[in-house]
């Protein structure tokens, strides 16, 4: 059994199950994106599946980077805190629009792939007929289920992994001696469309962010420790086989979709551009089942088509509706660790007797439930998807390049800067093309920051605007400097040249503290003779204090005041050539916790000649030992 420290997670996900939980969300993507891209510009549409993939690593290449830099979680929320706050809301904001969308998508996906091509069955034809309806009871039905709380939530994402993997490779086997090139045509559009319809069928991109979130609870490096984490190893082992799949899978079914054609004069007798673009846009919500049931047809027999068609559906509906399921739950964790920090109201954080947080639950399960209610059509829903993630993952790149506490290379900060640029493009045009999704994405930033206005209300904070001089005075570590250091048993020493002030600042200090007084006395000598004996050598001895009237006086004096107030008083004499030195040393061998030191009233040229003690005293006191010049 793996032990945490105190504070720390549990760090027990290891890179094949954060890799299953990843494809979950990430691999089920191809599942929409297909048809969705056929829909946008029929036969031309590889190039637009071609742009998507190309993407789709260039983002995962960013979350690798990210990942290796934020072993405790390198999403959203905790990248952008950084930064501010409010920009860390309003990532945070961007990503539950996405996985709202996310939950409704996947779940109508699902129940598409599903009921696709079974009209004939009377409850399959009553479920697609009203699949709106069918997609809320069963977010309904999720819901019920992480009442009693999301154990193993990801369990059905693991398993299903595995099998749907092998079955798109076969899927990509039986279509590859049909692949053909005369079918695809080149973009038909301007340039300005053929953006437009790019930006419209980014639907691959959410689960990065899944996997930045999953890097505080996975398994850590060998070598590295919990003080000390570091998931290079085990986050790059998690992502690239994924992306991998993700972006070449997708690539080669766009193509073996385009070359449909080829296979639809036999199967289904339809002979001419008009009857294939009618077909496929009927299928285009569960393409990859249409592409396993013609290709199954022609290359093994009709009821081969028919039952691999099924294995198909089945495996990415299930898929799929475990995807909504997760996005439910993150959205359920997301919610309550903003409660928990305060920037959503403290009823967040409230748990039914299962633990799990009531009301982020309902918001979970009511928000993907509104969507879908006011949503008309499948690709109309899709049109909502894309604004909060990309939002989500914009945000996070630029705090990342833009961050310069975290020690990330030139070519890094390069490769952020780039790819949020394309992605505030990106945003950009969806804001401007999609008035439906700029709606949903202004609502959802309006309805959370007016709810973190009020939980700030409600816990008496008030958010003020200040100077960056004056807020890096109050730092979190300025304020941990302040905190008080009142513990028995330190050692003061003050260095006294006769009595004055600070020997009274000091016992005061002393008594305060409960503190050993050491006073000082060092004799200077005006003159270094390296081969002379010192002043008590001579005589079989060391410079005693008592010896030197001034010190004596000093001594005595300090010793006399001590005793009245109780304060233990360890009396220091020292001959020497160079003042500062000597302080120094007897500061650290003594184990000193404070050096008070009184301000030098020597002229100016006597300093020039001689050197400022203080000045040179602060300068080499070591970090450990506070100093205290009293004037």
């Amino acid at each position: 059994m793996e032990l945490s420290l105190e504070g720390h997670r549990p760090r027990n996900v290891d890179w094949k199950r954060a890799a299953a939980l990843l494809y979950g969300d990430w691999g089920t993507s191809k599942a929409y994106v297909t048809g969705l891209a056929f829909l946008a510009a029929g036969f031309s549409s590889l190039w637009l599946i071609l742009a998507v993939c190309a993407l789709t690593g260039l983002v995962a290449v960013n979350y690798s980077v990210i990942c290796r830099y934020f072993p405790d979680g390198g999403g959203v929320y905790s990248a952008a805190r950084s930064k501010g706050r409010l920009l860390a809301v309003v990532g945070a904001l961007l990503l539950i629009a996405d996985l709202t969308v996310t939950a409704a998508l996947s779940g109508w996906a699902g129940l598409s792939y599903l009921t696709a091509g079974a009209d004939h069955i009377p409850w399959i034809a009553f479920l697609k007929e009203h699949i709106v309806f069918a997609t809320t009871a069963m977010l309904l039905f999720m819901g019920w289920l992480n009442w009693y709380g999301p154990k193993h939530s990801g369990s059905l994402a693991v398993v299903l992994s595995a099998p749907v993997i092998i079955i798109v490779l076969v899927l990509i086997g039986i279509s590859a001696p049909h692949l053909t090139l005369h079918y695809v045509e080149p973009p038909h559009e301007s340039a300005r469309m053929v953006w437009v319809q790019f930006v419209g069928v980014i639907l691959a991109l959410s689960g990065v962010e899944a996997i930045a979130n999953m890097t505080g609870v996975m398994k850590l490096d060998p070598g590295s420790t919990p003080e000390d984490p570091k998931v290079h190893r085990e986050s790059a082992r998690a992502i690239w086989p994924i992306a991998c799949e993700v972006v070449f899978a997708t690539a080669i079914l766009g193509w073996a979709m385009l070359s449909l054609p080829s296979v639809l004069g036999s199967n289904m007798g339809l002979h001419d551009q008009q009857s294939w673009l009618a077909a496929m846009d009927k299928r285009s919500e569960d393409m990859l089942r249409f592409m396993a049931e013609q290709f199954g047809t022609a290359t093994v027999a009709p009821w081969f088509g028919s039952v691999f068609g099924w294995i198909v559906g089945i495996l990415m509906a299930l898929l799929l509706l475990s995807a909504a399921n997760t996005a439910i739950v993150a959205l359920v964790g997301l919610m309550f660790m903003m409660a928990r920090d305060e920037e959503m109201p403290i009823e967040f954080t409230k748990l039914n007797r299962y633990g799990v947080p009531l009301v982020p639950l309902l918001i979970a399960v009511g928000l993907p439930i509104i969507v879908l209610l006011t949503t008309s059509n499948f690709a109309a829903l899709a049109g909502l998807y894309a604004i909060g993630v990309v939002g989500a993952i914009t945000v996070n790149l630029g705090s990342c390049a833009t961050n310069r506490h975290i020690g990330f290379t030139w070519y890094d900060r390069a490769l952020f800067a780039l790819t949020f640029l394309i992605l505030f493009a990106v945003e950009l045009t969806l804001a401007k093309t999609k008035p439906d999704a700029l709606f949903f994405v202004t609502c959802v930033l309006g309805v959370g920051i007016a709810l973190r206005t009020y939980s700030l209300k409600r816990a008496g904070l008030t958010s003020v605007t200040v100077s960056k001089e004056l807020a890096e005075i109050v730092t979190p570590e300025s304020i941990q400097r302040l905190q008080p250091r009142l513990a028995e048993g330190q050692k003061i020493m003050v260095a006294a040249r006769g009595v004055t002030p600070v020997l009274q600042f000091a016992l005061d200090e002393a008594q305060l503290r409960k503190a050993t007084l050491c006073v000082l006395y060092v004799k200077e000598l005006a003159v270094y003779l390296p081969q002379a004996p010192a002043p008590r050598a001579a005589r079989g001895g060391h410079p005693k204090w008592q010896d030197d009237p001034q010190a004596a006086a000093i001594m005595s004096l300090v010793m006399k005041a001590a005793g009245e107030r109780g304060v233990d008083v360890m009396p220091v004499f020292a001959v020497s050539e160079t003042p500062a030195g000597t302080i120094l040393d007897l500061a650290a061998t003594l184990g000193i916790d404070i050096l008070m030191l009184g301000s030098s009233h020597r002229m100016s040229m006597t300093k020039i000649l001689k050197g400022d003690v203080i000045a040179q005293v602060a300068a080499g006191l070591p970090e450990d030992i506070q100093l205290v010049i009293h004037g």
